[in-house]
């Protein structure tokens, strides 16, 4: 039988414990046993009002988080369905050691918002991992500053997929991004893309690719030839998420004859018109560049987008 596997994860602080307690309160255990493996110590302590149909392991150290011990969990406790408070300072491979039949369903960090530029400085790709594969990003105990200069991070490079929330300290949320921002004034007739914004725009034409529809953009770029999908142009830039160790192409497919003349990592300039089209690679509506005059060019001071 599978069962289900929800992980809760961040650092010290984030508030996973009151997440837990808050869908506990809510009845996520109301109906399917549920086996919560608790994998640090933290300051809260779990609802005991709400662990009728919860029972609780400890599992203190990574070595102890194996197939084995949680194959034999499962046979001890017969759960439905699992609930991991996962250790903030172990890597996510550990989660590779989970029984065939669990499922990972859904990973949720939590991070607690003024510490953030202190880990990410301190911890930066334990930090960024965590960031990388949520399905859901919480960040708690946001001030309206905090909150800027974490939108100000465009931390949607980091994961495009995950949603993510700031709550504040008043008790209220607000989504991470509204949906109606967009950081280039769309009115000039090209729209300049600066060198060290190209990652700025690059996560918004991704998210709202409407939003420079029929628009002409000018932008320097590295060529790349697509060797998945032959025949297609997909100039774009390296980024650096954390540290220059862990660098990701932001790549975006484009059309033009002329673009076949540069071999891959010639740096070029061009102007395009952008269209929202379909394309297999974005698995949906995506941005596509119609080049209409291009050159080459030299790199730019900073050759790697950081955010």
């Amino acid at each position: 039988m599978d069962i289900p596997v929800y992980a809760v994860t961040g650092f010290l602080d984030g508030g996973k414990t009151n997440f837990i307690n808050g869908i506990l309160q809510d009845g996520f255990a109301q109906k399917d046993k549920t086996l919560l493996l608790c994998c640090e110590e933290g300051d809260e302590e779990y609802d005991v009002d709400a662990m009728q149909n919860v029972t609780v392991e400890m599992i203190d150290d990574i070595e102890g988080f194996t197939k084995d011990a949680l194959k034999k969990l499962e046979k001890k406790h017969h759960p439905r369905q699992v609930l991991i408070e996962y250790n903030g300072m172990w890597p996510f491979e550990q989660l590779n050691e989970l029984p065939a039949n669990w499922i990972l369903y859904q990973i949720m960090t939590f991070v607690y918002a003024p510490s953030f530029d202190v880990m990410s400085r301190n911890m930066g790709q334990l930090m960024m991992e965590k960031i990388k594969n949520a399905d859901m990003l919480v960040f708690n105990r946001c001030t309206p500053e905090i909150a800027a200069a974490l939108r100000k991070r465009n931390l949607r490079m980091v994961n495009r997929r995950a949603d993510m929330f700031l709550d504040y300290e008043d008790g209220t949320t607000e989504n991470y991004l509204t949906g109606d921002e967009c950081p280039f004034d769309v009115t000039q007739d090209i729209i300049d893309i600066p060198d060290e914004d190209f990652g700025v725009w690059y996560v918004d034409a991704m998210d709202h690719p409407e939003h420079y529809d029929g628009k002409r953009l000018h932008m320097k770029t590295i060529m790349c030839h697509s060797k998945k999908y032959p025949g297609t142009f997909v100039p774009g830039r390296f980024a650096m998420v954390c540290c220059a160790n862990d660098t990701q192409f932001l790549g975006v497919v484009a059309r033009g004859d002329a673009l076949a003349q540069y071999k891959n990592r010639d740096w070029i300039e061009f102007t395009a018109t952008c269209k929202k089209e379909y394309f297999e690679a974005y698995q949906g509506d995506g941005p596509v560049l119609y080049v209409e005059d291009v050159k080459p060019c030299e790199k730019p001071q900073e050759e790697l987008v950081s955010f």
